[in-house]
């Protein structure tokens, strides 16, 4: 177990930490959040001796760090993964480490196989990824099998095949019986992995509770209500009943009813008392993640701020129309068009197929194309007009709608005979 009383550190005139107490137990997976700069690695640091407290203490198993009999055998950390020598194989900055603390080399073949490193545990650590790198740092806190194992960011870099094996890798620690403090800065990894929190914001304690009761504790549950749309008077009928009943009931942007204060199973039984059908009756509970913004909210201490861009546009030439702003640009779920088709076709047609259909970005349209016949380019929204000759102009004519293409004749030399395309057969 890890133990903190009064904890404090001070850096010159900064006070990282101040007056710092909680727990973490064993047999469960502590979750240690906070805004950047909250004081998490720090703590971290403290608790393995790195850094000494400028008041109060920090214990694990009773005792602290430095004092801890052979503590690489007792505690297992992951702080930097970067904190590797990167002309070093994997097996050798493992095999470093298990000799330094009498730990068996069979122990770093077993290690390597577990994060999933043993393929590469002869190559040189300096070309490993993040993610490998993160791995590598997992098993060197694995290493001497400790009881007491602490992990900042431990996910970070990894794909998500590896985000799973760590949640499913902190579970089964915590499920034999070991102590695991992770530090992670992704809510819904924490939601699904932790079974505790500890919240800290500019180096004080917000909250120590499970992650069920920080939920509860600093969100609204509430149902979502919906009645038919083409009756609205079912709507204010229920809305009245519901007011009445000792309930909250605040209009939903959709039409929609979102209602606190009452529990589902009495919603329903106002509405069907005040003989009103229902298309929708939810729960809703907010996640951790919400939670933890309405808790941090005023312990921020970098936020961001609009871009205003002054400066770097240039003013419009006199008599210019401002660009037509794109329909539902900055929304969710938008996607940027495909960029405009510069002439002809992106995709040459399979041999015999029909030509597609005009699409709203210069594709080509128009009925389908005779096979064998060339396609006439289609005009590009986005170009600017192509100068053209006198007789180009002149002979340029619109076709007709319904018209079929007709391949261009070359034209041949004077009194000569030109040859048709019906005469072709």
């Amino acid at each position: 177990m890890i133990e903190a009383v009064g904890l404090t550190k001070r850096y010159g005139d900064k006070t990282a930490v101040y007056n710092l107490s909680f727990q973490v137990r064993p047999g469960a997976v502590t979750g240690f959040l906070g805004p950047n700069g909250s004081g998490k690695s720090t703590t971290m640091r403290m608790i393995l001796g790195l850094d000494n407290p400028t008041a109060g203490h920090v214990t694990i198993g009773g005792y602290p760090y430095r004092r801890l009999p052979n503590a690489a055998r007792q505690v297992g950390a992951l702080l930097d993964a970067k904190a590797v020598h990167g002309g070093r194989s994997a097996r050798s900055h493992l095999l470093s480490l298990a000799q330094l603390s009498g730990i068996p080399a069979r122990r770093v073949d077993e290690v390597l196989g577990v994060v999933g490193l043993h393929e590469v545990a002869r190559q040189r650590s300096k070309g490993f990824s993040l993610g490998m790198g993160q791995r590598l740092g997992i098993a060197a806190a694995l290493l001497g099998d400790p009881q007491v194992l602490l992990f900042d960011e431990p996910v970070n870099g990894l794909d998500p095949e590896g985000i799973l094996w760590v949640r499913n890798l902190m579970k089964s620690l915590a499920a034999e019986g070991r102590t695991v403090f992770v530090s992670s800065h992704l809510m819904s990894e924490m939601a699904l992995t932790a079974d505790h929190l500890i919240v800290i914001g500019r180096g004080q304690l917000l909250s120590d509770m499970s992650v069920k009761d920080f939920i509860s504790a600093n969100s609204a549950d509430f149902a979502r209500v919906r009645t038919p749309d083409t009756e609205p008077q079912q709507r204010e009928k229920l809305s009245a009943a519901l007011t009445e009943a000792g309930g909250r009931v605040l209009p939903e942007q959709d039409g929609a009813l979102r209602v606190t204060g009452l529990p589902l199973p009495r919603l329903s039984d106002i509405a069907h008392e005040a003989g009103v059908r229902l298309w929708e009756l939810s729960p809703h509970q907010a996640s951790l993640e919400e939670a933890y913004m309405r808790m941090t909210q005023g312990v921020v201490d970098y936020r961001s701020t609009t871009d205003q861009r002054e400066g770097l546009h240039e003013p419009l030439p006199p008599g210019t129309q401002p660009p037509v702003p794109v329909p539902g640009h900055g929304q969710p779920g938008w996607y940027a068009p495909p960029p405009p088709q510069q002439g002809g076709q992106h995709f040459a047609p399979a041999p015999g197929a029909p030509q597609a259909p005009a699409g709203p970005y210069g594709a080509p349209g128009g009925p389908a194309a005779v096979p064998g016949a060339p396609v006439a380019p289609v005009a590009n929204p986005y170009a600017g007009p192509v100068p053209q000759s006198g007789r180009d102009a002149a002979e340029a004519a619109p076709p007709a709608a319904a018209a079929a293409v007709t391949p261009a004749v070359p034209a041949g030399p004077a009194g000569s005979d030109v040859t048709k395309p019906e005469d072709a057969r």
